[in-house]
């Protein structure tokens, strides 16, 4: 595939630069708006404003720049179907064949402390969605790019010259993803009791389920841990983490909890968080081995003396200090994992065939309440 016309137009600007350096390095022509093509051509890379390639100029203080037949002519037409070809060729419309677009920050304006209805709608993005649909529809031809994560493989593609219909389909996927994920945002903004969606992606595949007939895969929104040794955590692992580190973290003093089976063997907190990973394990010994282990500070030297006798599944902590790290290398097996307090103000769990909503602090009213009609994406 050779891209000889592209749009980029991007809220967020990370990579772009780049991207456009590829896309002229094949000799494309660079379509943009506004502060994207600003960006670009401070940067020193050729772009034509669309505004001037489309002959239809932008209106309504910027609300209306790229709805128009000659932009979705462009980027719809299919290239196999002569009454399509028959079609761009009367009205003069060269086709678009790369269209990167990332959306108006909604969530983040919305995150704001006291925004208004007023300041959120403007921050509703019409034309974005729109010519990434339009691409994601016509993906056998032209190759949507909605997120920067998507950029790099782009690049090494177009080097080697191959922009397979599998990645094309992968990208209009990411595209459909990407503007249920805001439009659902919209929604729950505009009249929260409109619903809940969870968008979440797999972040790996789990070796089984709570028992070994059972498949099973952790899903999550960004990155919630980072494992830094040891085996594949399991899911009862995961399930035992997450009770650890959020025992630990419910307290402000240096804390320590020791998780086995979901059950907490001890927790204990002290004036170090070796005192208190100490009080943790001696509160039933015994149960301890082969638990889980979770403090709310740095897990440091004091602290592998305190487990240096005991056999442990798991420990996780805020971060680690670099010795204590050596030494825990020596335990090969052991999952050494970090994890910071969770920033997500809900929390939510399956219970009874549905989900159940928590704010983990108080609200005036929680926002997916009467869950007509809702989805959840996993």
């Amino acid at each position: 595939m050779r891209i000889e016309r592209a749009i980029l137009s991007v809220s967020d600007k990370s990579g772009i630069i780049e991207l456009a350096k590829a896309l002229k390095a094949q000799g494309a022509e660079i379509l943009s708006t506004g502060g994207t093509a600003k960006h670009l051509a401070d940067a020193g890379i050729e772009v034509t404003p669309i505004a001037s390639w489309s002959g239809a100029p932008e209106i309504l203080g910027g609300r209306v720049k790229t709805l128009t037949p000659k932009v979705f002519g462009a980027i719809l037409h299919q290239r196999d179907k002569a009454d399509h070809l028959a079609d761009v060729a009367r009205l003069g419309i060269p086709p678009i064949d790369l269209v990167v677009v990332n959306l108006y920050p909604f969530e983040a304006t919305v995150a704001k402390e006291g925004v208004t209805i007023e300041e959120a709608v403007e921050q509703i993005d019409i034309g974005g969605p729109s010519m990434l649909r339009a691409a994601a529809k016509n993906y056998r031809f032209v190759l949507p790019l909605a997120d920067p994560s998507l950029y790099e493989d782009c690049i090494r593609r177009l080097e080697k010259g191959e922009i397979t219909e599998a990645f094309r389909l992968r990208c209009a996927v990411a595209v459909f993803e990407k503007t249920a994920q805001y439009d659902r945002a919209i929604a729950n903004f505009l009249q929260p009791s409109a619903g809940l969606t969870l968008h979440l992606a797999k972040f790996q595949d789990l070796r089984y389920g709570e028992n070994p007939q059972q498949s099973a895969a952790f899903y999550a929104n960004g990155k919630p841990f980072e494992q830094l040794q040891g085996k594949e955590l399991s899911y009862n692992n995961l399930l035992d983490l997450d009770a650890a580190i959020r025992l630990a973290q419910a307290f402000r003093d240096p804390a320590a909890a020791v998780i086995k089976h979901t059950n907490p063997c001890g927790v204990a907190r002290r004036q170090s968080v070796s005192e208190a990973l100490k009080g943790a394990i001696e509160a039933d010994a015994v149960s301890a081995f082969g638990g889980i282990v979770g403090v709310n500070r740095e897990f440091n030297d004091e602290c592998t003396r305190a487990i240096e006798s005991l056999f442990l599944e798991v420990i996780v902590a805020p971060s680690f200090s670099a010795s204590a790290l050596d030494a825990l290398k020596k335990k090969k097996n052991l999952r050494v994992v970090v994890a910071a307090p969770s920033s997500n103000s809900m929390e939510y769990r399956s219970a009874a065939g549905g989900i159940l909503g928590r704010a983990s602090r108080r609200r005036s009213k929680w926002p997916g309440s009467n869950l007509r009609g809702s989805s959840a994406r996993m």
